[in-house]
């Protein structure tokens, strides 16, 4: 006893009811609306508080939130990594992506299109606009002819336009899986 209230160690006890529930989605949810898996939950009431059969509770609660289970969507079939090929020329294997939502320049750019070269690592960040289109990226688009490009799924880069550009010029896409860099 400390205060009138009832400590298991350093954890303060708490009595079956409500606050259970209330305890765990104040930690599960921390406001910024960022939803924690059931384990990060577990070790944050764990760390300041106790009842019995805590740990089934925690789970039962975060695994039954429903804006958890939309957050997650589905897990898709990605199938095996598969290497890259082996460099040997600069800008021959080159790697794109966008940076979005940059406030705007004095030119009224809004986004980077970022050009890495994969053998040299040497890189050209290009000023665009989110709203550029596959013809407006391809003309910004002046590193040559390369043998690959690697980029993400965006839909710039897996446009039909872009596709045709590039068999025309016997250029080869590598898409990455997403939100992996």
């Amino acid at each position: 006893m400390k205060d009138e209230y009832l400590f298991y160690g350093t954890r303060m006890c708490i009595p079956k009811g409500s606050l259970h529930k209330f305890i765990i989605t104040e930690l599960y949810n921390d406001g910024l609306a960022i939803y924690f898996s059931s384990d990060k939950t577990y070790t944050m009431v764990i760390d300041w508080f106790y009842w019995p059969r805590m740990c089934k509770y925690v789970y039962k609660i975060v695994n039954h939130c429903k804006v958890s289970q939309l957050n997650k969507g589905t897990k898709s079939q990605v199938g095996l990594y598969t290497p890259l090929p082996i460099l040997d020329k600069l800008w021959q294997h080159i790697s794109m992506d966008f940076v979005l939502g940059l406030p705007r320049t004095i030119r009224q750019y809004d986004s980077i299109m970022v050009v890495v070269d994969q053998f040299s690592k040497m890189y050209h960040f290009i000023p665009c606009n989110k709203t550029f289109d596959a013809f407006k990226v391809a003309i910004l688009f002046l590193h040559g002819v390369p043998l690959f490009i690697i980029s993400d799924r965006d839909v710039k880069f897996v446009s039909y336009l872009w596709n045709t550009v590039w068999i025309k010029m016997r250029t080869k896409l590598i898409f990455s899986s997403a939100f992996h860099p």
